[in-house]
């Protein structure tokens, strides 16, 4: 035990132990509710495609990545250092560790992330802005200025009722066909016009 508690606390494993301190208290704040495990998201620093797993926080991996450098270079100096002849070959030693923990723990990170992706979509969620010109099929006997519902195809070819509301003009009914021009985050509704059903794209052609 003792040296291990000696190789934790000397060259090259302090680097690692120092990283892992902060690693583990900041999963502790993770843990009580004052902080967030992906307040640092990769996808804000799009210059930096290092960072990037596959759309897991970069938090997980940053601290698996410590995890293990600091395991590698801890076993590896525990090992080694009793069979190094002198001083001068177990720094050289200690020095080929620090370089090679590091990227033994960063292909030991990747292995063990890829698993996880999927649980951790690559990029934004769908957002209601996606509906903004589409076309949409009215669901209630009329629109107005207060009140509308309607159906509207996203492009993944999920339906949703979305809340829609119409300026003065032409009428619209159930059954209808309208366009989603505009979205009102304040009201959470889409604006909506009539639509000739012969203009769609995406309709028969």
């Amino acid at each position: 035990m003792s040296a291990f508690l000696a190789a934790s606390v000397g060259f090259p494993t302090v680097l690692f132990t120092s990283a892992l301190m902060v690693v583990v208290a900041f999963w502790l704040l993770v843990a009580i509710g004052a902080a967030e495990s992906h307040g640092f998201d990769a996808h804000a620093h799009p210059h930096a495609p290092a960072l990037r797993f596959g759309g897991v926080p970069v938090t997980i991996p940053f601290s698996l990545l410590t995890a293990f450098a600091w395991f590698l270079s801890l076993s590896a100096t525990v090992l080694l250092d009793p069979l190094m002849p002198s001083a001068l070959v177990r720094g050289l030693t200690r020095l080929a560790i620090l370089a090679a923990a590091p990227l033994l723990a960063w292909r030991l990170t990747r292995l063990l992330v890829r698993p996880l992706q999927r649980l951790f979509p690559d990029g934004p969620g769908p957002s209601r802005l996606d509906f903004v010109g589409l076309t949409c099929t009215i669901r209630t006997g009329r629109v107005d200025a207060g009140f509308g519902q309607a159906e509207v195809a996203a492009a993944d070819g999920s339906t949703a009722v979305v809340q829609v509301r119409q300026t003065a003009g032409e009428v619209l009914g159930s059954g209808c066909t309208g366009l989603l021009y505009a979205y009102d985050e304040a009201g959470e509704f889409f604006w909506v016009a009539p639509y000739d059903t012969a203009l769609d794209p995406r309709g028969p052609t």
